[in-house]
């Protein structure tokens, strides 16, 4: 008969067996690539030759380039657009879902809202370049056919600097993302029956009980939301690259999509590296702050 001992040193060996696969490609898919782009960025480097170490000289240039501080503009100014359409569009969804009588339409609603996540970013994606297209478009096609709108006084929509990052943010209209529709609506969920019950007894029903009661109570989900808003725009790549290729000039430009520019087209390896390093600096911030005020609530 084994011993309580043994029968841990067993199951500890055994889950090691299990978990060492996964943390072998973990740490060298992962772990790795990300150290080596740290060590990368104090480097210059075209991906061919030897890397030749130059300290810090790419960070200055970096914050020099007027390139990349349009980027981050641009990225700011995503980021505003991106937050107010994260904390609004999907938080209403699920409010109107948490709010039906029967369960079994929340489960209906539940599922028609998660469905369009199975269909790729990149058809979603092709699609609005079709509907935003200036010549023949859907978007340019209605206004024309069914406005009477001249012409030419239809505005390119993904070539004008004035127009493209809204454009680009209204990409995906009505904005009701599945992850995050969800996230709400288990936050909502969370929510003590007890409290919406005494809150309805006090008269604090409707709109008024969404603002004292369902929002203070789903700051978690909000913090989240927000945090990982941020992080997507910042991080955002696909959008611009396959629908405007930066355009017009650098207007559409953010910093991941000029890391990827750097890097696999100007063969500037050390260049890529750097802009990786500082977004991934940027990231962790934001990430421990929002830990940090988790922790403290």
């Amino acid at each position: 008969m084994k011993s309580k001992l043994d029968y841990n040193r067993y199951h500890i060996v055994a889950a090691v067996v299990f978990l060492l696969p996964t943390a072998v490609f973990v740490l060298g898919f992962c772990y790795y690539p990300a150290l080596r782009a740290i060590i990368g960025s104090f480097t210059k480097w075209d991906g061919f030759g030897d890397p030749k170490f130059v300290g810090f000289n790419n960070f200055i240039t970096l914050f020099k380039d007027p390139v990349f501080l349009v980027s981050v503009r641009n990225v700011l100014y995503w980021s505003a657009g991106s937050i107010v359409i994260v904390m609004t569009a999907p938080f209403i969804g699920a409010e109107m879902m948490f709010n039906l009588p029967s369960k079994r339409a929340q489960y209906a609603y539940r599922v028609l809202f998660v469905l369009p996540i199975v269909v790729p970013a990149v058809v979603t994606i092709l699609i609005w370049t079709f509907i935003y297209e200036p010549s023949f478009g859907l978007l340019n096609t209605l206004l024309v056919d069914v406005l009477h709108i001249p012409r030419d006084m239809i505005p390119n929509w993904l070539g004008d600097s004035r127009l493209v990052i809204p454009s680009l943010l209204f990409m995906g209209f009505p904005w009701m993302s599945g992850l995050n529709l969800l996230i709400y609506y288990s936050g909502l969920q969370d929510i003590s029956g007890d409290v919406i019950e005494y809150a309805e007894l006090d008269g604090c029903t409707g709109f008024k009980r969404v603002l004292r009661i369902d929002i203070p109570l789903v700051g978690g989900q909000i913090r989240l939301l927000l945090i990982l808003s941020i992080i997507g725009t910042l991080q955002n790549l696909t959008v611009p690259l396959l629908m405007t290729n930066g355009g017009p000039g650098y207007d559409s430009y953010t910093p991941g999509l000029y890391m990827y520019f750097k890097t696999f087209r100007m063969g500037d390896f050390g260049m890529g590296f750097t802009i990786a390093t500082v977004m991934f600096v940027v990231i962790f911030i934001l990430t421990l702050i929002s830990r940090l005020k988790a922790v403290r609530e």
